[in-house]
């Protein structure tokens, strides 16, 4: 057992913190993560003190001093971290009191570690956050560039798995940067929100001290003080925010994973990924494994947990502050890792994918994919649709008993399903000719996959230069 309480808060107590206490209460094993951000926090708070007159400006100067030395010693991994001074904030105000003397037990002056703490996870969030977009932005521009190159790769689109209609390459990969497109600008209004400065609310009550918080939220970078204070120390809504974008985020690169399995895998071949990013079997030579992918696809589901874990943690909680709020950091801190790991894999990998055209090709002749085009056909011709349904439906089941596809079938065969369908029929059955009749915005026509991606290009240079 320790043989005294904590300093900072053990004067009302008659006897020392139980070893086990200490060490199962302590959070300074990973908080301590947040040091770069509790020490900006503190100098900000500390150049405040002074501009109202609670510091003078040689404490100030001596507190900025020792907060450096003190950095720079974390940086270098020459801090003595100790477990009996809980968590990152008291363990540096301790070594700045042991480099400065009585002035470091001035800085936590009309602050409270309720607020510190919330300062310190916003700050250490917008960064992140800032980190994660400038990622999602460098995949977008992988896809966009990607597609366009693409742009002309027939491949066949599925639906329930199933081949539905001939689309292109490209085309597919644009929808894969719509789903990230809203990802992105989810993360930026999520960082709106993060940017809203807790510090000042002290413990729940705010100080009676004359601060100023605008001085320091401007100091800090933040957009506004919080407007209350119980809520400023007691809210957590913003890691949920994030949480949710990630899972949503993780949704779709889950997505995006399982297409890229199925696209490497033999049975499909429409891709290849480069050796670099996939793994080999211990036991089977032949194997090449898409582990980046199939790791993302897991990873999807720890990142719904540690969402799942936060909502749980807030639903009961009353206001203000409570022990319960220690639980925060940890499912955040990974979740903040899985997503920047996972989306750097991503924006590494997807400028090396090979298309293998030819069989994409050849893959979207089976099953009928032009099926709708001569339905359509009909339907210009003056047959109701319905009736073209039939006809159709009709054509493939002789197809499929003599394992022809429609365009491989002669006039004569198609025309006894109906008087409607003239020569001209196979301008619309060839594959070519199916993707570039859908010539219009949000089509699968070449030309319009080229301009979807230009105007991809132009929407994503437009939100950075405006975030």
């Amino acid at each position: 057992m320790s043989n005294t309480t904590n300093q900072s808060w053990g004067g009302r107590f008659s006897e020392p913190t139980d070893a086990f206490v200490a060490r199962f209460t302590a959070s300074v094993d990973f908080d301590r993560r947040l040091y770069h951000h509790d020490i900006r926090g503190s100098i900000a708070h500390a150049t405040m003190l002074e501009r109202v007159g609670v510091l003078t400006c040689d404490e100030r100067e001596a507190i900025v001093q020792g907060l450096g030395e003190v950095e720079r010693e974390i940086d270098a991994e020459q801090f003595p971290w100790s477990v009996e001074l809980e968590d990152v904030h008291m363990n540096i105000e301790a070594r700045l009191t042991e480099k400065i003397g009585i002035t470091g037990k001035k800085l936590h002056t009309g602050r409270s570690r309720n607020d510190q703490i919330a300062t310190d996870i916003r700050l250490y969030l917008r960064d992140e956050i800032d980190i994660v977009a400038a990622e999602i932005a460098r995949l977008r521009e992988g896809l966009i560039e990607l597609a366009t190159r693409e742009a002309d790769t027939v491949m066949p689109g599925f639906t329930h798995l199933q081949t539905a209609q001939p689309v292109t390459f490209g085309h597919h990969l644009l929808a894969w940067q719509e789903m990230l497109t809203r990802d992105h600008e989810r993360l930026l209004d999520c960082r709106k929100r993060v940017n809203v400065m807790p510090l000042g609310a002290a413990a729940l009550a705010g100080t009676t001290y004359p601060i100023d918080r605008h001085v320091t939220a401007d100091l800090l970078g933040f957009e506004r003080p919080a407007e209350n204070s119980l809520d400023a120390v007691s809210d957590r809504d913003f890691a949920i925010e994030f949480g949710a974008f990630a899972s949503t985020l993780l949704m779709h690169l889950s997505r995006m994973s399982e297409e890229l399995v199925l696209w490497t895998s033999a049975q499909f071949d429409f891709i290849d990924l480069p050796d670099r990013f996939c793994t080999g079997s211990s036991i089977m030579p032949q194997k090449k494994n898409p582990d980046v992918p199939e790791l993302v696809r897991g990873k999807t589901g720890r990142v719904y947990g540690h969402l799942m874990g936060l909502l749980t943690l807030m639903k009961s909680q009353p206001l203000a502050y409570n022990k319960d709020n220690q639980e925060d950091k940890e499912p955040l801190f990974d979740t903040v890792d899985t997503v920047q790991g996972c989306l750097k894999a991503f924006a590494d990998m997807v400028p090396a994918i090979e298309a293998k055209a030819g069989n994409m090709f050849e893959a979207a002749r089976k099953g009928f994919s032009t099926a709708t085009d001569l339905a359509d056909y009909l339907v210009r011709a003056g047959v109701a649709f319905r009736d073209a349904h039939e006809i159709v439906g009709q054509a493939v089941a002789l197809g499929l008993r003599e394992q022809k596809d429609l365009s491989e079938m002669s006039l004569d065969e198609l025309r006894q399903f109906s008087d409607a369908i003239q020569a001209d029929v196979f301008e619309v059955l060839t594959l070519e000719g199916s993707v570039a009749a859908r010539n219009h915005i949000g089509g699968t026509a070449p030309d319009q996959v080229r301009a979807a991606a230009q105007r991809a290009r132009d929407a994503l240079a437009t939100l950075q230069q405006e975030a």
